[in-house]
């Protein structure tokens, strides 16, 4: 299993667990070997070493690689076969790929390391750890990998960083020579030998990184949602009764119950909504916007879950090809296929649109004076002098424009490739790098709703909203002034964001994640 202790993650041979990817991801916690994992390492490399000298054809041993997989190789070049693996494969292009991707990408390989299915020598897995604990973040290219055969390119610049070759970003985000900062934190270059290189970049690695990393970020944000939306019900005077749990209960969907007891608990006590529970109100129902956050939120949570077993199953897997079995075998496999993951991605990505649609057309009501119920058209201080949230809602709406589109399956584009040996492919990590965009781009669009409902809350004074969303309104006020003549906008949106990013916002509304 990963543990911890106060400074490291501790990789045995079991499963990585998902909040351990987060930590040494993004807080940059430190990795060590356990002894298990080490006497599982020497294990299977005992194996191949037993191959080594074989004139018998052992793929990734004997032979080359893809295509090439019936061309033998002499023995005399079997180490040079490995070394030369990386230097043509580690061939990415485009801009570096986030430090946290890079990271976690590596701790998952070296989870899979290891298990002790991979053959590696111990040294080469001591070596990749130590990397990682010291903070030495290979420079990895956004292009290059088809989710297939592994995250080959991605996982390659890894290794040639292992290796003492290319470039590497420090735990102070400076670009040096590989070979400069292995020697710097006392770490060997390792001259791999017979299956090294392909241990070191045969796995889903890569885009399982980006997944568990999104539904981290995925369910702190289906609770903003729950905010914005409780924020925008009371700014456009709607009933809270259609979240009532026996209408839940006709539709048992999981999420959606959950959704609609935070939307219960965050209307509570509002005397917003009170003030137009009377008779004397004639509207029968709420647009969809409102009346249906539960269900769209509710199903965004569903697939959230479903993405998270996904990830636990890969999370328990061994990505490698061939493999060295308990018994002695080494064998080949599909598993390197990224299709599990890929799905589970664009999956993510079509519900994270639809989130943020729904967010959208809740803010594009409140700033209609046709459909607002009595607040100024945009929520302008001086309509016509004043444009208040007119273009915040262009904004929006041209993220979730763009999120519609990185909403199109990346997983259906298979592109054969390697002389077609490699002929159906999962383009997983393609996906994986489009939903972090889509990510981002809903944090925007619902910290663009929580800037305009908090407005609009400030406007329906001297009505108070409940409890829970003046708090949030208050942590947001901490930020952002309240209502008044136009000012510069831009700042008060990324301070809105930096609030939904950091967790403030949900802390002083109460809600749990």
């Amino acid at each position: 299993m990963i543990g911890m202790d106060a400074q490291q993650v501790v990789v045995g041979t079991g499963p990585v667990a998902p909040e351990d990817v987060v930590r040494v991801a993004r807080d940059g916690c430190g990795v060590r070997l356990a002894d298990d994992a080490l006497a599982a390492v020497t294990g299977s490399r005992a194996v191949i070493d037993g191959l080594a000298g074989d004139d018998v054809a052992h793929y990734g041993v004997s032979t080359g690689f893809g295509a090439l997989a019936t061309v033998h190789i002499p023995q005399q070049d079997r180490a040079q076969l490995q070394r030369s693996l990386i230097r043509s494969h580690a061939a990415g292009a485009g801009a570096e790929v986030e430090r946290e991707v890079v990271r976690a990408m590596m701790l998952l390989r070296l989870s899979t390391l290891a298990t002790g299915r991979t053959g590696v020598r111990p040294e080469t897995a001591r070596a990749y750890a130590a990397m990682l604990d010291a903070g030495l973040t290979p420079v990895v290219h956004e292009y290059g990998s088809l989710g297939c055969s592994g995250d080959l390119a991605p996982l390659s610049h890894a290794a040639l960083a292992l290796m003492g070759e290319g470039d590497v970003r420090d735990a102070r985000g400076h670009r040096r020579p590989a070979g400069e900062a292995l020697r710097a934190h006392g770490i060997a270059p390792q001259q791999l030998a017979e299956k090294e290189g392909l241990a070191l970049v045969n796995g889903t690695d890569g885009m399982l990184g980006m997944l568990v990393l999104a539904l981290a970020d995925l369910r702190r944000l289906l609770t903003v949602a729950d905010v914005a939306a409780a924020m925008s019900v009371e700014a456009l005077l709607g009933t809270d009764r259609v979240f009532a749990a026996d209408l839940q209960e006709l539709r048992p969907h999981p999420g959606q119950a959950d959704a609609a007891a935070n939307l219960r608990a965050l209307l509570a006590g509002s005397a917003i909504v009170a003030s137009h529970s009377g008779p004397e109100d004639t509207r029968v129902q709420d647009a969809y916007s409102l009346r249906c956050a539960p269900q769209v939120a509710g199903a965004c949570r569903d697939t959230v879950e479903h993405a998270a077993r996904v990830a636990a199953n890969e999370l328990a897997s061994t990505i490698d090809n061939p493999v060295v079995l308990p018994d002695g075998r080494v064998e080949s496999n599909g598993n390197f296929h990224g299709a599990p993951v890929g799905y589970a991605l664009d999956f993510l990505a079509i519900a994270c649109a639809d989130l943020a649609s729904i967010s959208e057309r809740r803010t594009d009501r409140m700033l209609d004076k046709g459909r607002s119920h009595g607040l100024p058209p945009f929520l302008a201080f001086e309509p016509g002098v004043d444009s208040g949230h007119m273009i915040a809602q262009y904004t929006q709406a041209g993220l979730v424009s763009e999120m519609k589109r990185l909403a199109v399956p990346a997983s259906v584009d298979s592109i054969p490739s390697s002389a077609m040996q490699e002929d159906h492919v999962s383009m997983g990590w393609a996906a994986g790098l489009k939903l972090r965009r889509a990510v981002d781009a809903l944090q925007r669009v619902l910290a663009i709703e929580i800037l305009t409902a908090a407005r609009a809350l400030d406007l329906r004074a001297p009505l108070r909203p409940a409890p829970a969303t003046a708090a949030a309104v208050a942590s947001l006020r901490e930020r952002v002034a309240g209502p008044g003549p136009d000012r510069y906008l831009a700042p008060e949106i990324e301070a809105a964001v930096h609030a939904v990013a950091d967790g403030s916002l949900l802390e002083a509304a109460g809600i749990a994640m």
